[in-house]
């Protein structure tokens, strides 16, 4: 499922690609189509990330909201623009790691065909699948692109596609409708005060008799986290998982908010979960090329924890696969 950092990088997409644009809307699978017939011809005027959920306003006071689930994703085609706020002044993305190491603008490539550190358009014809992960880059030739598979929603302007796929959610609201789904969602590190957020994350966890393990992946607790984020920010703070909210002491549970503003930077400008720290150059590029070199415990069942060798252990926990280290996290 994308986390936070996922949802946040595709409305800054958005905001760079479509916002200010009129949009052609359609339905190819037409599970949409009464949908679709209500924004087409309009005009995208705004764009909004909290937690998982991306809002799209549209003039008229009409909003689109998109919750993309387990399986959902936003394939972009046409003249892509990466995001001015995290481009370096050739057209791609950098990145500069905890320690301050500035890692060079050549790209890095995994198994999975993730380029997070290249640019995906400068702009140009292209397409990209962003979901989870950005991934693969495919020079775009035909236009406007032919519809492939099942595409819940497409939206079109002059130059640029946005093909929705597999959402959980994909409705209108009225302006009044987004405000009263957002007022459900708990603090987000990247829309609500930092500070604010803190003190509303730490008051509800510190009166929940909920494991803090499920707690975290509440997103009426806090927006945006989900399995992977949730195993290694446990882990940073040496928290077990099963401990009530209410007895994880307030110095943690303050630590993990702040931990989560950090690493969900980190994920917004790199494209990556990246959780491990104090990565010298060469270990840094390692751990962004490959995903099992960039956690801490997520996805390492069985093998030896990083820190104090003891097997990492995997459980279910709300029908979602929880991570951690009996011993440092004990």
């Amino acid at each position: 499922m994308p986390e936070g950092h996922s949802v946040h990088r595709i409305a800054r997409q958005f905001a760079r690609n479509i916002v200010g644009r009129t949009v052609s809307a359609s339905s190819p699978q037409g599970r949409f189509v009464e949908g679709a017939s209500v924004i087409d011809g309009r005009e995208a005027i705004d764009v909004r990330a909290v937690g998982k959920q991306m809002f799209l306003a549209f003039d008229g006071d009409v909003w689109l909201r998109v919750h993309l689930g387990m399986y959902g994703a936003w394939d972009f085609s046409g003249e892509i623009a990466v995001d001015a706020t995290i481009a370096s002044a050739n057209g791609r993305m950098g990145h500069t790691n905890q320690r301050g190491t500035v890692i060079d603008d050549n790209p890095i490539l995994d198994a999975a065909g993730e380029n997070s550190l290249s640019s995906i358009g400068a702009p140009r014809r292209t397409r990209v699948r962003m979901s989870e992960q950005t991934t693969g880059l495919e020079e775009q030739v035909e236009w406007p692109p032919p519809v492939v598979g099942a595409v819940r929603l497409r939206l079109l302007t002059e130059a640029t596609c946005a093909d929705l796929r597999g959402p959980t959610a994909c409705v209108l609201q009225s302006p009044d409708e987004v405000a009263a789904t957002i007022a459900k969602l708990g603090p987000d590190p990247l829309v609500d005060d930092v500070t604010e957020g803190e003190e509303r994350f730490v008051a509800t966890v510190r009166k929940k008799p909920t494991a803090i393990g499920l707690l975290l992946m509440d997103q009426s607790v806090v927006s945006g986290i989900g399995n992977v984020y949730r195993a290694e920010i446990l882990f940073r703070a040496r928290q077990n998982p099963h401990t009530p909210g209410r007895d994880v002491p307030e110095d943690v549970v303050r630590e993990m908010w702040r931990d989560w503003v950090r690493l969900l930077s980190i994920g917004v400008e790199t494209g990556q979960m990246m959780t491990m720290d104090d990565l010298d150059p060469e270990a840094y590029r390692r751990a962004m090329a490959h995903r099992d070199d960039r956690h801490w415990v997520y996805h390492r069942a069985g093998l030896p924890c990083r820190v104090c060798g003891t097997t990492v252990l995997m459980e279910e926990a709300a029908g979602r696969k929880l991570y951690w280290c009996p011993r440092c996290q004990a």
